[in-house]
């Protein structure tokens, strides 16, 4: 479990529709942060923390960029601190993606909607790796895309819209057929498209982040447990996730 913490809020912009990326400022968070983990923060006004997944780390300036959709009272009162506010923050936190594991190989990263964000820092970290690295990124309309030049800077990338505004349409599972072999997959987005990602690769390894309301995000509450296929029947995903392999859970 990871300590309080205290972190500078160093910038505030809106990048797309309903989403925000805020950068926030702490040397302990930035220096010991990995790919696939959160920070779980204290919202001005609200009960319960908010889980924000990682979405880049620079530990060069001491900052960690988080991204969120303004979908509520909690993320709306978020996107409205200002500038040199702080904020209290708990993280980082649960486990992430085996970045330390793989070795270098073309690796197919897909995420949805608000699941993307947690894959750009993957991303980046897998191409210092050399990594080979193809990015499949799903988003309701194109007033919803972000980050597209930042994961194209790394490799190729698919931009998928529902409704077919941008980029290609329908599912991101719709052009994993136009992509070559691959070693390893990493996925995360809303539940339906896990699912989905993990029956059509079924015969490759892979890594699901899964999103989900947490209560106290630390393990303590049980508000977060997912069924797995292991003895141990159940698991914890803000402590034990939120990255899994592919066939540990029960989706």
């Amino acid at each position: 479990m990871r300590k309080k913490q205290m972190m500078h809020v160093s910038k505030v912009t809106s990048i797309a529709l309903d989403t925000v990326e805020m950068v926030l400022k702490n040397k302990e968070v930035s220096q010991t942060a990995v790919p696939g983990q959160f920070l779980h923060i204290a919202v001005p006004g609200h009960t319960l923390r908010r889980p924000v997944s990682i979405a880049d780390v620079n530990r060069d300036d001491d900052t960690i960029t988080i991204l969120f959709k303004t979908i509520g009272t909690g993320t709306k009162e978020l996107a409205s601190v200002k500038q040199g506010s702080e904020l209290d923050v708990l993280g980082p936190n649960g486990n992430g993606f085996p970045v330390d594991t793989i070795k270098p190989s073309t690796v197919l990263l897909i995420g949805g909607g608000i699941g993307v964000p947690p894959l750009y820092y993957l991303a980046k970290s897998l191409a210092e790796k050399g990594c080979h690295v193809i990015s499949v990124l799903g988003f309701q309309t194109k007033d919803y895309v972000f980050y597209e030049d930042q994961f194209k800077a790394i490799g190729k990338t698919y931009i998928v819209t529902d409704d077919g505004s941008y980029g290609h349409k329908g599912l991101v599972t719709d052009v994993l057929s136009d992509i070559g072999s691959f070693e390893t997959y990493f996925s995360c987005g809303p539940l339906p498209m896990l699912k989905a990602v993990r029956h059509h690769l079924k015969d490759t390894p892979g890594y699901l982040s899964l999103e989900e309301r947490m209560g106290c995000g630390i393990g303590a509450c049980y508000a977060c447990v997912i069924p797995t296929n292991d003895e141990v029947g159940y698991k914890k995903i803000c402590q034990h996730g939120p990255v899994f392999k592919s066939e540990e859970v029960q989706l």
